[in-house]
């Protein structure tokens, strides 16, 4: 299962924004209800505790597999254990350079936050295959891809790159709502980055992205630095209470809007909760409502998926061609 969307501009995102403003309407007239005594009514029939979760399964396309004859670019780690903006933490880092790279021609730029899950072949985004077709195709201007780790509060890594088991400073780095995150890549990361290779120095060419907490993290990077970086993508992204991220849209409403371009992917089986700001959908609904109001250039895709990348990673490459689409190539 791959959608197919239309770009921004067609009408139908009007449409889907009245939908979702009505959706978030029907949110507080429902929490309204449920608080008046007729909900409190021991006679009244109740809905199941969970609603049920299907095992929804989407297929990766032909831009997520190897193909013959396209050239394919490199992955090389690295480590990181001087950080000043969090101090006490190691991590890993990867950078991809595509085979069409010339030194002399400055390229994009695409940082993935939880790198690891990102990078895999054989896992739900297998960035560097779907990388290396876009780019091959020119569906995607040559980009240097940077996939970082959050930060482990050790000295030694663990045997393995991967969940297992999760950094200790994950949440404080990708969960936090201001601006320390931002400096840490900015002046930590990418000047070892920039070392290697010539990217631009035009924020348009500089895109971000993450899975959960890392794509709330990506955009908190870009609404902090739009200097820096003004394109985003948000897989599964956290916009709840773990630090303060459902307060994320208001903050959009209240100020001015900004040249942010972000791509939302999110499902119907994501984290569910009735608690206040713990609910996943509501929280990318809500964040999605507030991105209509303030007119940016979002594009939304709302699947059957749980709290996983096999959708946002099947949809990939139409994501990457969709935020990159007036790049230059």
């Amino acid at each position: 299962m791959n959608p197919q969307f239309p770009y921004r501009s067609v009408p139908w995102f009007r449409q889907a924004g009245a939908l979702l403003l009505m959706a978030s309407f029907l949110g507080v007239a429902l929490a309204q209800t449920t608080n008046s005594p007729a909900a409190t009514n021991p006679d009244r029939p109740r809905r199941e505790p969970m609603r049920p979760r299907p095992d929804v399964k989407y297929q990766h396309g032909p831009d997520s597999v190897r193909k013959e004859g396209v050239p394919r670019g490199t992955v090389k780690d690295y480590e990181w254990r001087d950080s000043k903006v969090f101090p006490g933490t190691i991590r890993h880092y990867s950078i991809y350079v595509p085979a069409q790279y010339d030194a002399g021609r400055p390229a994009a730029l695409m940082v993935f936050q939880d790198g690891h899950t990102y990078l895999k072949e054989d896992g739900d985004f297998r960035v560097p295959i779907v990388f290396d077709n876009l780019i091959a195709a020119r569906e995607m201007p040559v980009t240097i891809g940077v996939f970082i780790d959050p930060g482990f509060k050790r000295t030694v890594f663990p045997p393995q790159r991967g969940w297992q088991p999760e950094p200790e400073n994950r949440s404080f780095e990708y969960d936090t709502p201001d601006k320390a995150y931002s400096d840490f890549l900015i002046n930590e990361i990418l000047p070892e980055v920039r070392k290697l290779h010539t990217i631009t120095d035009n924020p348009e060419g500089h895109a971000i992205g993450g899975i959960s907490s890392g794509g709330i993290c990506a955009w908190t990077v870009a609404w902090e630095r739009p200097d820096q970086f003004r394109k985003v993508i948000s897989h599964v992204g956290s916009f709840t209470n773990i630090r303060g991220g459902n307060k994320i849209p208001d903050l959009i409403r209240a100020g001015e809007a900004k040249p942010i371009r972000i791509f939302v992917q999110d499902g119907a089986n994501d984290n569910r909760s009735r608690r206040p700001g713990w609910d996943w959908v509501i929280g990318n609904l809500n964040l999605v409502a507030a991105l209509e109001e303030k007119d940016y250039d979002y594009k939304y895709v709302f699947g059957e998926g749980s709290h996983n990348g096999n959708h946002g990673g099947t949809i990939l490459p139409d994501s990457l061609r969709w935020l990159w689409r007036d790049y230059p190539k």
